[in-house]
């Protein structure tokens, strides 16, 4: 007799085919817009490049209606559960080369909230050093002992380890911890240099790794810490509204099978030690992003990875400007494009094997768009886009639009309708405010995001070197000369592009408008985005404020690594 499906097999099901529907939709439009007139070449490869791009739009779309939906009917997060009190937590802290008076400042608050609920005897602070400078190691050792001296007598000891060499990077920097030092301890909470968490979250972790003796890593959702830099307020004032929606969804078709993010997540050391140990890839080359590939062999295991669709509690720091938010997705993309060569592994379970494919598909949609960009130009210049309706290409750009923002535009239709919510971010009128202030960042930081990833990307086969190092995140204003250096190739395309549509005369440059402006302006964006000026106007209206700046659980703070 015949299995029946699982309840998730049948979800993973409805949302493989209401992503196939988004994306059936979005290539007819498509091909309402190409086809009349004939077919160029240019046309060809304008519907090749956007069809490369249309899982990444369905999923977003996918994911946010299907959170949207399930939040708005209550089911969110689930009571916390009771836990058994009995297991012990190392806080491992990971730092390398870093300004430790930043590190070290959201501490006590964490540390003071477990003790005084009464758990801090159930825990341990470890300071996981990966600094190779020896007047940096100096320096960060004087911190932490002087840290620890301020705490001395406290139930939550504060212990600190330096590796001589950074072997496997943050991964392998993790496991020489839990392989040498961890003994006793039963689940570690991990934290990068820039995270800060409320106890309240860390005990709820715990306790539902109590609870459920087969979960190795809980994963909650990460918000930006309040910044004084107005690049950083625009940025996570988004990438919350969205991530609530987003997750939500996703936690709905994956189930146990769930990511995670190598940070501010929860995890079971004897599963995490037997089963995500890293292998190098062929060639002997460490695996840069290992958070998602450590998750996936869990699920291979048999152990279960969630997420929780919370944004309380768990905090990071954002970049402070365009150049470094831009460094640090060439840093992802250098890692998540290794996972071509694990893809072909016998022993990934299908979700794991697509959640890798997922994080090789975010980054490849940059060159893909850069192709598409391309091959519109191409067409306009050589009228082939003459008998393009354009109704259907007002509707496709729409149709477009909504689906790749819908996990931020859900994020706030959610937040508009739930007053609580609202409130949490100074009421529906200054909600507005922020979307507002937030979609008209989006407009133009994207295209120079989508940009900057595709030269990246099709320069990396020539390029030598990982892109991976030390992130700067001190809030501080870009020189001019600075931003050309980094920005003239965008500022280059823009130009270059207006001035052939403009040559092609007719509403063609107000079509692309929408990708050259941004591009034309990276420059002025940059400058203007990374302004202390404008960081100063927004923090005194309280524009894109986060929740914990509003309830002053925290100040605006941008944290600097050496």
């Amino acid at each position: 007799m015949r299995k029946a499906p699982s309840p998730v097999a049948l979800r993973r099901l409805a949302f493989a085919l209401l992503c196939l529907c988004i994306s059936a939709g979005l290539l007819a439009l498509l091909w309402r817009v190409l086809s009349p007139g004939g077919w160029t070449g240019w046309e060809v490869a304008i519907l090749l490049a956007y069809g490369g791009t249309v899982p990444w739009s369905a999923i977003s779309a996918g994911n946010a209606l299907i959170g949207l939906a399930l939040r708005l009917r209550g089911r969110g997060l689930p009571a916390a559960p009771a836990g058994t009190g009995q297991l012990r937590t190392a806080i491992a802290l990971c730092i390398r080369n870093e300004d430790m008076d930043a590190v070290l400042a959201p501490l006590p608050a964490l540390l003071d909230g477990l003790e005084a609920a009464g758990q801090g005897h159930r825990f341990v602070l470890w300071f996981l050093s990966d600094t190779q400078d020896p007047v940096l190691a100096a320096r960060e050792e004087e911190a932490v002992a002087g840290f620890a001296a301020s705490r001395a007598g406290r139930p939550i000891a504060v212990r600190y380890r330096r590796r001589r060499h950074n072997t496997g990077f943050k991964a392998g920097n993790v496991m020489e911890f839990l392989d040498h030092h961890a003994a006793g301890l039963d689940l570690m909470l991990g934290l990068d240099a820039d995270s800060a968490m409320a106890a309240p979250a860390v005990l709820r972790l715990v306790a539902e790794m109590e609870a459920d003796p087969k979960l190795a890593i809980l994963q909650q959702l990460i918000a930006g810490r309040p910044a004084e830099a107005a690049f950083a307020r625009l940025f996570q004032f988004g990438m919350r509204a969205g991530m609530r929606s987003w997750a939500s969804g996703q936690n709905w078709w994956q189930g146990d099978e769930g990511p995670y993010w190598g940070h501010n997540a929860i995890i079971r050391i004897t599963a995490f030690r037997a089963h995500a140990r890293l292998d190098d890839l062929p060639g002997g080359h460490a695996i840069l992003s290992h958070d998602q590939v450590e998750a996936v062999r869990l699920h291979a295991a048999g152990w279960k990875v969630r997420c929780l669709a919370e944004d309380s509690g768990s905090l990071e720091a954002s970049p402070p400007s365009l150049p470094e938010f831009l460094a640090r997705d060439r840093r992802w993309g250098a890692g998540n494009m290794q996972y071509w060569r694990l893809l072909p592994l016998p022993w990934l379970r299908p979700v794991g094997r697509w959640q890798l494919a997922q994080a090789v598909l975010l980054f490849l949609t940059a060159p893909l768009s850069l192709l598409l960009l391309v091959a519109a130009l191409g067409n306009v210049a050589t009228g082939g886009a003459a008998a393009t309706p354009p109704g259907a290409l007002a509707l496709l750009f729409g149709a477009t639009w909504l689906a790749s923002y819908a996990p931020k535009l859900a994020g706030y239709a959610e937040a508009l309708l739930r007053p609580a919510l609202a409130a949490r971010f100074g009421g529906r009128r200054a909600l507005l405010r922020g979307a507002m202030a937030e979609m008209t960042f989006a407009f133009f930081s994207d295209p120079l995001n989508m940009a900057s990833k595709g030269f990246f990307l099709l320069a990396m086969p020539f390029r030598r070197g990982s892109g991976w190092g030390a992130q700067n995140r001190a809030a501080r204003g870009v020189a001019w000369r600075d931003a050309a250096r980094l920005l003239w190739p965008q500022t280059v395309l823009g130009a270059a592009g207006s001035l052939l549509l403009l040559a092609a005369g007719g509403t063609a440059w107000l079509w692309g408008a929408p990708f050259l402006l941004p591009l034309l302006l990276a420059i002025p964006f940059c400058v203007a985005t990374a302004s202390p000026a404008l960081s100063a106007w927004m923090r005194a209206r309280r524009i894109c404020a986060t929740p914990e700046e509003l309830e002053g659980l925290q100040q605006p703070v941008d944290i600097v690594q050496l």
